[in-house]
């Protein structure tokens, strides 16, 4: 991985525009053909992106780019698309480059992975129709726990947690929107499972488009007994 700290001006150019005016920023530059975009402050999320796989060419700038003060400029390229992620950099402040190895992934607490392993094999829990792609979906800026499609045929990407809160809402809304720049899946949406889901995390889910459902764990597992309930 390669960090390079540097003041910079971005364009996302492609499908959807968007424009980062000049400002000190961290440029991650992943093995894995990724380029990711961070500022110091407001969220841990990326201020932009461009997902692999992707190319990056370093060139020199043009005369025009100089004049303002333009020292090298980054052209990033999607593989799969037009989309480019255009990085003008004024000056760079650090640039190290560091061997990670291979990474174990993310080992869950055993209610969430044993909720991940139970949903992927009960999939239509979540609607008649329903059928898994995969579990732990991979994504530039992590797994998503299962992505599915519904009896539409459409993508579906699901969160799965213990007990659900903003923070999980904010995380599968990450995921969505970096699942919808894939023309192979898009439109992606989300569902939000949990055993419990606060009563804010389900407004946040609602304004957001994203569905929520919550999961009976006990029963999944079959040592609930449903029928002899009283209540």
């Amino acid at each position: 991985m390669r960090l390079v700290i540097a003041r910079c001006s971005v364009d996302y150019v492609g499908r959807l525009k968007a424009h980062l005016p000049l400002a000190t920023r961290l440029l991650l530059v992943k093995a894995d053909g990724s380029v990711l975009v961070h500022s110091d402050g407001g969220s841990y999320k990326p201020l932009n992106w461009m997902s692999p796989p992707a190319s990056l060419r370093v060139s020199t700038p043009e005369d025009v780019d100089v004049e303002i003060g333009v020292v090298e400029q980054w052209t990033v390229q999607s593989a799969k698309t037009d989309d480019r992620l255009i990085i003008n950099i004024h000056e760079q402040l650090h640039d190290t480059s560091h061997e990670l190895g291979q990474d174990p992934g993310l080992i869950k607490d055993g209610v969430e992975a044993d909720l991940q392993r139970l949903l992927a094999d009960q999939i239509e829990l979540l609607g008649a129709g329903f059928s898994l792609i995969r579990r732990e979906y991979f994504t530039a800026i992590g797994p998503v726990d299962i992505l599915a499609r519904d009896a539409s045929g459409a993508t579906v990407a699901i969160e799965l947690k213990r007990r659900g809160d903003i923070d999980g809402v904010e995380q599968l809304t990450r995921y969505l929107e970096l699942l919808n720049r894939d023309p192979l899946l898009a439109p992606v949406r989300g569902i939000f499972a949990a055993q419990q889901i606060k009563p804010q995390a389900k407004v946040l889910a609602n304004d957001r488009g994203i569905d929520c459902v919550t999961l009976d764990y006990d029963a999944m597992r079959g040592v609930d007994d449903v029928e002899s309930r009283l209540f």
